[in-house]
């Protein structure tokens, strides 16, 4: 008589208790479900492959590629996992009678939001997409809370703000925030470097709180053995700054 599946007593109505039976399953198949590293060569192959307009072409260009999975789609004996990169989504395509030992014993068993890494060719397919043909498919991080919705998004408010990792996984340009506010700090750091401004740092903990009528936040220095509180205005070490002598800075 044989055991009965991890995955087959799960409620199917709790999908985290569906996600942790597939993850005990993984375990107990001797599948690491987290992996310490893996090595990425390539994470926009469709920009500079060598491919023309012709559907169904097939390349030499091998490549090592990891994402998170957004989509999964069964056409027939093909399962189509997405992975959304900064250059644009990248789609693995799985060719029908692939063996168990070339890696793909757990695609069937991958959920939305797993982060996976493949190696493979990269190949145009009759549809016109660009995609990676994989020869291995790894697992490299289960998830186990479902993504937000693909179609409405995240519509509950107090999640986005409270929880904003989850608002930039919804959001399919999320990454671009941070590449639009690394640009933002940058001109403001040109812009004051041409202007011959310096900027100075303040201490994030301080002994005096400044800020008016503002309530700091309160913590205890252990080492010190000394209350110190949170920063709200940079005020009193600005004008230590000038006591200093720092605007007596010239070309």
């Amino acid at each position: 008589m044989t055991e009965p599946d991890a995955r087959d007593s799960a409620p199917t109505d709790d999908p985290l208790a569906v996600r942790r039976a597939r993850l005990d399953a993984l375990r107990a198949a001797g599948i690491e479900p987290y992996r310490v590293s893996w090595s990425v060569t390539d994470r926009a192959p469709r920009s500079r492959t060598p491919l023309g307009p012709r559907t169904g072409q097939d390349t030499a260009d091998a490549v090592s590629v990891a994402g998170r999975v957004v989509a999964l789609r069964d056409q027939g004996a093909r399962g189509l996992p997405r992975h959304p990169r900064r250059d644009g989504d990248l789609q693995l395509f799985l060719p029908r009678g692939l063996p168990r030992e070339q890696g793909f014993a757990g695609v069937k068993d991958l959920d939305l939001g797993d982060w996976v890494g493949a190696t493979g060719t990269v190949l145009r397919t009759r549809r016109g997409e660009i995609s990676v043909a994989p020869d291995a498919v790894v697992l490299l991080s289960k998830s186990l809370r479902p993504l937000p919705e693909k179609f409405h998004g995240l519509t509950d408010t107090e999640t986005r703000y409270r929880q904003r990792y989850v608002d930039l996984v919804a959001k399919p340009r999320g990454p671009c925030l941070f590449e639009t506010r690394f640009r933002i700090i940058s001109a403001i750091r040109r812009f004051h470097g041409v202007a011959r401004l310096r900027g100075g740092g303040d201490a994030m903990l301080q002994p005096v709180p400044g800020g008016a009528a503002a309530r700091p936040f309160v913590t205890h220095h252990n080492a010190l053995d000394m209350p110190l509180y949170l920063r709200i205005a940079p005020e009193l070490y600005l004008k230590r700054l000038l006591v200093g002598g720092s605007s007596a800075c010239t070309r």
